[in-house]
This record gives structure tokens, sequence and C-alpha cells, in this order.
């Protein structure tokens, strides 16, 4: 993995749907105090209750939110793509951080200081707004977690689960295309709220039906092109 240039992460901030609305001396102050991380796949970038003295931003890779029981039990409280920004919690309040950040695959992750960012934030009421709606972003998210953990069937679950990966992963140009997700049943369970067995169940049985519906298909064609003969 070759790290970014200079010109590349400016380039990044500049798309960027919260950094991009700094101005340009603000983003060269950020840059030259920002520094680039890598971490292999399933390593810690930092961990619950750690002290929040920094946001990070997903250069390359994807990242997820964890939390874990006593016992062992992961749950997964969001998954991040290259692009988008968390740690954000605790670079406002500079409290703990609220949950485990791991990297699902080898990641290059932006690391920006609180010390360095909360200058020109306490300047740029637009920027806090903006970082407003994101947390808000969030609680809704986490309201709908629970929601679904109560009140949905874990085969819904799992099936939200999946399309929701789909659509983020999906490129935006390319309606309609395929889009093939590395994902785990486990990993699935942990983002579902279910074990790797429940889940390997429900794909079992969503192949059983699809290849019932396929067997279905070709028997009504088959009839039909008889039919016509």
């Amino acid at each position: 993995m070759t790290a970014p240039s200079y010109e590349e992460k400016r380039q990044i901030f500049e798309r960027h749907f919260l950094l991009g609305q700094l101005s340009s001396d603000e983003i060269d102050t950020l840059l030259h105090f920002a520094r680039t991380e890598r971490y292999a796949a399933d390593d810690e970038i930092y961990a619950k209750g750690s002290p929040g003295e920094s946001m990070m931003a997903v250069l390359r890779g994807n990242a997820k939110m964890t939390s874990v029981s006593r016992d062992g039990k992961e749950i997964v409280l969001n998954v991040m793509h290259p692009g988008e920004i968390f740690g954000e919690i605790a670079l406002l309040d500079g409290g703990a951080r609220s949950a485990d950040a791991i990297a699902m695959t080898d990641c290059e992750i932006l690391i920006l200081q609180r010390r360095d960012f909360m200058p020109i934030l306490k300047k740029r009421t637009d920027i806090c707004l903006i970082l407003l709606r994101i947390l808000c972003q969030r609680l809704r998210q986490t309201s709908e977690q629970v929601e679904d953990v109560l009140f949905r069937h874990l085969e819904s679950r799992v099936a939200k689960v999946l399309l929701n990966l789909a659509h983020t992963t999906a490129l935006p140009s390319v309606s309609g295309s395929p889009v093939e997700l590395h994902v785990s049943q486990q990993e699935l369970g942990n983002m579902a709220g279910g074990t790797r067995e429940s889940v390997n169940k429900i794909e079992q049985s969503w192949r059983k039906k699809a290849g019932s519906n396929a067997t279905r298909e070709r028997s009504c064609s088959g009839t039909s092109r008889r039919s016509s003969a």
C-alpha cells in the first residue's frame, strides 16, 4: 500500500463533505499537523475508554466501530468506508472513546489531533453545524439499531445489513450493477445482532429458496414452449 502524497491528501480534504468546507489555508494548516497511520486487518485503531484526543478520516480500506461484552460477544455499531470520518464525539468533548475502532481490512487512516482542529472549529460555526448533523445521524442510526434488535426478526436484520453494505459499496455512477461484498458470516452476525450459526442457517435457507424458484421458472418456461409448439 503506497502512502498518499501531500497533494493526494489535499484532494481528499477538498472532496470531503466536512473538511472540504475549510479554506485553502486551513487545509494546509491541518495537513501540516495531521499524520497518516497504517493498520493491518483486525488491528485496533483505538480502544473504548481511551482518551479522545483525535478525529480520524479513512483514506483507504474499511474500519468498524464495535462494542464487546465481557463474555466476548461483539456488536458492530458502524462500518466506516473511504472518505468517512469517525472519532468526532471525543473530538468535540475531549472525553473517552465510546467504542472500539478496528480495521476490517488493511487501512490507511488520517489522524487529526484535537488540539490542532479545535482552534479552527471555534472560528467556523458552519463546520460545527455539519458536525452536529453527523452526530444526529449517528444518534438516529443507533436508535434504529436498537429498534431493529427489539422488533425485527434476525433474518430481516441480516437482509437489511446486506442491503446497507451493498448501498455503501456500490459505485454511485453504476446503477444496478452487481456488488461483491467481502464479509464473513461472523461479521454479518455481529452487525445484525446474531450468531454465525444463525446467519449460516439463514443463508442456506435463502439458497434453497433461490434454487427452488429457479427450478420453478425453468419448469414454467419449458411448459410454455411445449404449449406454443
